[in-house]
């Protein structure tokens, strides 16, 4: 089962069966949750031709077909397949294929939140070496000066975390708001840079991620993605 030379590592395998992504894996097989032919699964087991695979007790088939969603997140739903949170977006989506979220974006917030069941476009995305671009539109508690634009655009050390936010594009669009690119995704970043420089967020909207936009969606409703924008996306990314 654990034979280095052969199979599929079984993390990988429950991310390209579509049941969700290679971090989720993990914490699947380390529960106990996953079995390989009636067994425990351990981190680094290998799926070979023939081996059954249970999460649950449910078995899992490879080869489905993938499915992409662009999401418009209302505020107060969590970006997590974890069902022991009641306001999990996988059970607000109620899609009748098993889909996860690319990544988060904070309960308080709303926007674009790409849905999948294709691990490896969650793990490519999700690669902070990849720089991958995300739009947001903000509005704060005060107007903007140019200090604030400024530093917004070099980059804010943030005490909490002990480190700079890497230089981002940032356009100003009334008084009190503000469009912004950044490409790293730290846990409630632009919150965090906000408040460092004494401001604080009204509202945050994610507009895009890479080529998805939200143009054309009402908070709660999806939309498929089209053929021409997943090439463009796996372009990007480096999948085609």
């Amino acid at each position: 089962m654990t034979d280095e030379k052969s199979g599929v590592r079984l993390n990988k395998y429950l991310s390209d069966c579509g049941y969700c992504s290679r971090r989720e894996a993990d914490r699947l097989i380390e529960s106990g949750a996953v079995t390989i032919d009636g067994i425990p699964g351990h981190l680094g087991d290998r799926v070979r031709p023939g081996m059954e695979v249970r999460v649950n007790g449910s078995l899992l088939k490879d080869g489905a077909k993938k499915v992409y969603l662009a999401l418009y997140k209302p505020r107060g739903i969590v970006s997590t397949a974890d069902e022991r949170e009641p306001l999990n977006v996988v059970s607000y989506l109620h899609y009748p294929t098993r889909v996860y979220p690319v990544g988060r974006l904070d309960k308080e917030s709303e926007g674009l939140l790409l849905m999948t069941s294709d691990g490896e476009i969650v793990n490519r995305l999700l690669c902070a070496a990849g720089g991958h671009e995300k739009e947001y539109l903000v509005v704060v508690n005060k107007p903007l000066t140019e200090e604030f634009l400024k530093a917004m655009r070099a980059g804010v050390f943030l005490e909490e975390l002990k480190m700079r936010t890497l230089p981002a594009r940032v356009f100003p669009e009334t008084q009190n708001s503000f469009r912004v690119v950044l490409t790293q995704g730290l846990n409630r970043q632009i919150r965090r840079m906000c408040e460092t420089l004494g401001y604080r967020v009204r509202s945050l909207k994610r507009l895009r991620i890479e080529n998805i936009t939200l143009d054309g969606l009402s908070p709660g409703h999806f939309r498929e993605l089209t053929e021409e924008e997943k090439q463009e996306l796996f372009k990007r990314i480096g999948m085609s």
